[in-house]
């Protein structure tokens, strides 16, 4: 809708006629997240709690076999656990509920081999509602992991498993509150104890399963939790399990068409910049070498300096975090993995404490979307993810100046995409000016995401250059930031 303004000019009244509302905003470009991915993308880093009879045989994986009664967490503390997480800046929590092992954290209906049957609080403990309302009450979201493969179910392999597959899937999704994320593994098959058959069963885990009913029944019970497997639906697996993801990192995949081997890897690493599909990475990583607890990994926890690195190779490079913390045979954290969120959530704060940006700071852009401005500049440093800086279609490239009134020194960078119109930044780079007047490059990139971090050596400068040299379709950027850090991450 046109706007009037009527001023007086000579004592005669002058009509103008602007066209800030006429300016719409740009069209989504590809795939684009759901309301669902797109508050899976704001949780950034969470929890993993692999814990189960394996945890008391001081092995990786349980082969199914084990007594019930082996389970014996006598010093159970889930609010330890959450206090923890809670240190280290985790928005979440997910617990194996069913490893593949087979035995359940849960008193579950279906099955003879939970919690409901061993010595452990005389069968009447459960190891989620603890988690879940420790969880929910100290503001953290509760996800579960439900292992498709069953080691010690006699029915693994059969039709009538996936039954029950789905009515263990049923429980979790209504006996404990709301879920952020259901994780699905894709470990499938293979030698096990099953019942007693002692064999190997091989399935196709493309079809056994009935993935697309079992996902329409996460739906209907919980229509919030996003669904992570290898492909999606609503989050993929990052490719390794070492702690990072591609520099270049698209959030788009084509579904069901994954390259195999080495490519596949790189991958699910970096996406596919033309995919068809909104499957984001997540980064999934222990804070020790293995996945559960064992004695002689005490001296080998992740360092702070390790557990920063991780963090900008994946929430830095766009995707989420799912950082690994095994609990004890008793059934509490170790003390060095207590210490040592905490000092990550410490380093963490400290990192990002000193923005040099606020709205008061002057930013400038070389194009500004239809001269509006609802799409100025000054969008990017208002603090509401609503709001966002654009171009005009015809502009993929664009420069952004940040001028202050004094020298500033800073060595961090943050810049985030307005996803929910699609991702579309290919490359781009940070310049600084120098006293000389000329403009020295100090870092570059190509995606960017949701969010993407930059580390450089320190710099000092009263302007600084952001430079957009190529986009698939005009910049939509909702947030920038520089920051001082004095860590040495």
């Amino acid at each position: 809708m046109l706007y009037r303004k009527i001023f007086l000019v000579f004592g005669l009244p002058l009509l103008c006629i602007g066209t800030a509302g006429r300016v719409k905003a740009p069209q989504p470009c590809g795939p684009v997240p759901t309301e669902r991915q797109l508050r899976w993308h704001d949780m950034e880093m969470y929890a993993f709690i692999h814990f189960t009879t394996t945890t008391f045989r001081d092995i990786e994986w349980g082969y199914g076999d084990a007594s019930p009664d082996e389970f014996q967490p006598d010093s159970l503390d889930c609010e330890q656990w959450v206090r923890a997480l809670k240190a280290a800046g985790m928005k979440g929590v997910v617990v194996t509920a069913k490893h593949h092992d087979g035995f359940c954290l849960w008193p579950s209906q279906h099955t003879d081999y939970s919690v409901a049957v061993c010595r452990w609080r005389h069968g009447k403990g459960d190891v989620l509602k603890e988690l879940s309302l420790a969880a929910h009450n100290n503001g953290l979201k509760f996800g579960v992991y439900l292992s498709p493969w069953d080691r010690h179910d006699l029915r693994y392999g059969k039709l009538e498993y996936v039954d029950y597959f789905r009515a263990q899937l049923r429980e979790l999704l209504t006996d404990y509150g709301p879920i952020f994320e259901v994780w699905q593994d894709g470990a499938n098959g293979g030698d096990g104890y099953y019942g007693g058959a002692c064999e190997q069963r091989v399935i196709d885990k493309k079809t056994y399963y009935g993935w697309e009913q079992t996902d329409s029944l996460i739906r209907e019970l919980q229509p919030w939790a996003a669904i992570f497997s290898d492909e999606g639906p609503d989050t993929r697996w990052c490719g390794t399990e070492r702690g990072f993801v591609g520099e270049t990192n698209w959030c788009t995949i084509t579904r069901g068409q994954s390259p195999e081997g080495d490519e596949r890897t790189a991958w699910l690493q970096q996406g596919e910049e033309n995919g068809r599909d909104w499957v984001p990475a997540e980064v999934d990583v222990s804070i020790r070498p293995g996945w559960f607890y064992h004695p002689k990994e005490d001296d080998k926890v992740k360092t702070v300096n390790q557990l920063m690195e991780i963090y900008y190779s994946s929430v830095g490079r766009g995707a989420n975090l799912i950082l690994n913390v095994p609990p004890m045979p008793n059934g509490r954290l170790h003390p060095t993995d207590e210490a040592t969120l905490s000092a990550f959530g410490k380093a963490l704060k400290q990192e990002f404490s000193q923005p040099l940006c606020n709205r008061f700071t002057r930013i400038s852009a070389t194009n500004t979307r239809g001269g509006s401005r609802k799409f100025a500049a000054k969008r990017m440093l208002d603090g509401k993810k609503g709001t966002y800086w654009a171009t005009d279609d015809n502009a993929k490239s664009a420069t952004i100046t940040l001028s202050f009134e004094t020298e500033r020194e800073f060595n961090r960078l943050s810049i985030s995409e307005n996803i929910s119109l699609g991702q579309r930044v290919k490359a781009w780079h940070v310049e600084a000016k120098k006293e000389d007047g000329s403009w020295q490059q100090i870092a570059a990139a190509t995606t960017v995401g949701h969010k993407r971090l930059l580390r450089f050596n320190n710099v000092r400068a009263r302007e600084v250059r952001i430079c957009i040299t190529d986009a698939k379709a005009c910049p939509c950027i909702s947030e920038l930031q520089l920051f001082l850090s004095e860590g040495n991450y």
